[in-house]
């Protein structure tokens, strides 16, 4: 990229996003003058980005397709963990756990994504409220299936009694990692996860090509133009349809990596507020509620993620002894969300 064209892009870029970036880049010079070494941050950054780039990606399908940004990412989510946890209970072991997790978890992804989709065309003019209330209830339904499910295994239930563990090691299956240490290297003292950013941007530039084809541009044009696109003849409800379940399916595997990366599966309320930060980052990345592109999921992702990961070492080296770090933690992430929903409300303005 060339001098030009890097200046033309920084302009392209809306001013709350260079303001949020900006400060972000100042948390790591603020970082390094307190003595924490650069490459720390941005390896602790990198895989953060990692491990949230899939779930901010499944915005872009809901995004594109006219039902906004999906607030309802827990019923995706949902979905990869109950793959997660069959694996573990059918016996399967580190790559062949993960090729099973991915496949349930498409599967599982694909249902519930078709009912959600129908759901989205029930209630049209209150998609995020509904795919909010949605994404709650979904959460709590399988609070109650993780506690009643006839799950066997001794790795994943209670030492008494029934019911599945909050958390659940993949240690136990290898497959604590296992996508990142692929191809992992260091560069200049930085951690490169190379796997999960392979599984990354392989996924950015699949959906990238979809929505290239027949089917993506159509679901493009309705979410555009609902009334143009009917007038053309195109199922508008189908497309919608569609983009629903690739953002679900998108959202069940994303939490695949996501685990793996922490090397550990959270079940119950885990899932819970997930959707508000890949909102969050897509929405400080350029993106409105109702366009959408790649770009916007990998400049909000590392921005998004770089404040939230970076701010509490940082506080807590500047203010040793107290408690500012969470504080400011809480702060910088749900300030940002509650800019993400703002920006919500302005849509394409």
């Amino acid at each position: 990229m060339t001098k030009t064209t890097a200046a033309s892009f920084i302009k392209r870029l809306p001013i709350p996003t260079l303001i949020i970036g900006g400060f972000w880049v100042f948390i790591l010079i603020f970082g390094v003058t307190q003595g924490l070494p650069l490459s720390s941050l941005l390896t602790d950054t990198v895989r953060r980005f990692g491990m949230w780039g899939l779930l901010v990606l499944a915005m872009v399908p809901s995004i594109q397709s006219g039902t906004g940004p999906n607030f309802a990412l827990p019923v995706g989510v949902v979905c990869g963990l109950l793959a997660m946890v069959c694996a573990i209970e059918f016996g399967f072991m580190g790559a062949g756990w993960l090729t099973a997790s991915v496949i349930m978890a498409i599967v599982f992804a694909s249902i519930l994504g078709l009912g959600y989709g129908k759901l989205m065309n029930a209630v049209k003019g209150s998609e995020m409220t509904i795919a909010t209330y949605t994404g709650f209830s979904i959460t709590y339904l399988f609070c109650i299936l993780w506690m009643t499910l006839p799950f066997t295994s001794p790795k994943m239930g209670w030492m008494l009694g029934s019911g599945l563990r909050n958390t659940i090691e993949l240690g136990t299956v290898n497959a604590n990692q296992i996508i990142n240490n692929f191809l992992a290297f260091d560069l200049f003292g930085v951690k490169i996860p190379t796997g999960m950013l392979l599984v990354v941007f392989g996924s950015c530039f699949l959906v990238w090509l979809f929505f290239r084809s027949k089917t993506g541009s159509a679901i493009s044009a309705g979410g555009m133009n609902p009334m143009f696109a009917k007038a053309a003849g195109l199922n508008v409800d189908r497309s919608r349809i569609i983009a629903n379940i690739i953002s679900t399916a998108l959202g069940a595997v994303g939490i695949i990596v996501y685990s793996q990366s922490f090397g550990f599966t959270a079940l119950y309320d885990a899932p819970l507020m997930m959707a508000f930060q890949a909102v969050a980052a897509i929405l400080v990345g350029g993106a409105t509620a109702g366009r959408s592109k790649i770009i916007h999921v990998i400049i909000g992702t590392m921005i998004f993620q770089g404040l939230l990961t970076n701010t509490p070492p940082v506080l807590g080296r500047a203010f040793p002894g107290t408690d500012l770090t969470e504080i400011m933690r809480l702060v910088v992430g749900n300030g940002i969300i509650l800019y993400a929903l703002a920006q919500v409300k302005r849509g394409d303005k």
